[in-house]
Parts: C-alpha cells; structure tokens; sequence
C-alpha cells in the first residue's frame, strides 16, 4: 500500500515537472527574436503583394500629380532687340513717303565730285528702320552701285533705326583711275528685309552742286549708318 502511493506520488512530480519544462520552452520561443523560429532559421521575407493590389505606404514628401492648368505660366522672354535696341517685329521699315534723302559732297570745288554722303531723314511722325544699304542707279547704268561689304554691321540687324526728325547715313564713292562715264541722274531705293529685295518706288536724288558726275566700276557704296563720319571714313581714302 505504502509502496503503490509512493510511486503515484513520484510518478505525479514527474508529470508536473514534464509539465513546467513544456510551459517554459512554449514563453522561451514567444520571446525569441525571430518569432519562434530556431537561431539557425532564416528570417522571415514580406509577402509579395497580390498583382493589382495598390501599396499603401507612402513617400515622404511626393505629391499628386498637378492637374493641369496648375502649373503657372513660364516669364515671358523679352524679345531680341536690332540695332538702336527697339525690337524688330515693334519697329515697321521706313516707307519712301516717310523719309527724304538729300546728297552732300566732301570734295574741294574745282576737283569734281567723287566722294558723296547720303543723308535720309525720318519726315515721318513714327520711328522706322531702313535695311542694309541704298539701292543705287547713276544715270543709265546696267547694274547697281555695290555694297562695301567692310560697312556692314557685324553683330545684330541688318538695320538703321531712326526716330521721327533723326538721320542715317551712306557714303557713296563714284569712280577710281580708269574711263568713265557720265551720268545725269542718281536714283536711290530701299531695302526690303530680304537682301537686295525692294521697297516701294526709287526716289530721285539730285547730285550736289553738279548737273553731272563721272562713275566707273569703282563706284561703291556703305550701309546705312548713325554716324555721318563713320560712313565717309569707308570712302575718304579712295
């Protein structure tokens, strides 16, 4: 009897010792780091998420997408501007009927004339530009008197700008050292913007002090220019 209640008793110890051993692995893998796996388990990878299935974590600072007219307007660029700093396309050509040109020599009386300054003045009540050089016919010659290409500005428009009442000049040289021939008149055009295109009628310019001058294949002439003297600088050592 003693014998049967004192192996119950160890056998009772032992079921209860079996017990706490198992209670304590159970709280021993629920405080492991890898959430009850062994230290030699790899941890555990994120599930992929399902195809279609939107994120819902967000990056810090990102925005929506702008809907469109949110955007403000870029700065306008200011536009490039031609010579005398008023911009091509807020300045029209000057029309025949706006300007008038007169003729001027720089020659002593007695020697003729050969060196010749075209002045064209704005008689208009509006700012306006002529291009690049006078078109110019002497008597009845079968071409036109060549540009000085040297004259030409080099940087911005081909252009003179001129203010109602202002001035801009050409000089024109006539002949060099071989034959000659005479002319009576001396017509002058304008430029369109196309080189060598033309504006409106060729006005009739009368010589200075002179029925009549002398022109050969030297005859030449500058671009149209601010500076009287800057333009006869071009031809006075001819």
């Amino acid at each position: 009897m003693n014998t049967a209640v004192r192996t119950s008793r160890r056998g009772w110890k032992s079921y209860v010792i079996g017990a706490a051993t198992v209670t304590a692995l159970l709280a021993s893998a629920a405080c492991s780091p890898n959430g009850g796996d062994g230290p030699d388990d790899p941890k555990p990878t994120a599930r992929p998420s399902s195809p279609g299935t939107p994120s819902t974590s967000a990056t810090p600072g990102a925005t929506g997408t702008p809907k469109t007219g949110d955007t403000p307007p870029a700065e306008p660029t200011p536009g490039a501007t031609g010579t005398g700093g008023v911009g091509d396309g807020a300045v029209a050509l000057c029309a025949p009927g706006d300007v008038s040109i007169t003729s001027s020599t720089e020659d002593d009386k007695g020697q003729g004339v050969r060196h010749i300054l075209l002045t064209l003045t704005n008689t208009g009540k509006k700012t306006c530009k002529v291009y690049r050089y006078p078109l110019i016919q002497l008597g009845n010659a079968q071409r036109l008197v060549p540009e000085i290409k040297e004259s030409a500005p080099t940087q911005g428009e081909p252009f003179s700008t001129i203010a109602p009442g202002k001035e801009t000049y050409a000089a024109l040289l006539l002949n060099g050292p071989m034959d000659e021939a005479p002319a009576k008149t001396m017509t002058v055009q304008l430029q369109d913007r196309e080189l060598g295109s033309k504006l409106g009628e060729p006005v009739k310019v009368a010589f200075p002090g002179v029925d009549t001058v002398y022109y050969n294949d030297f005859a030449k002439v500058t671009h149209w220019m601010t500076a009287s003297g800057l333009a006869l600088r071009f031809i006075m050592s001819s």
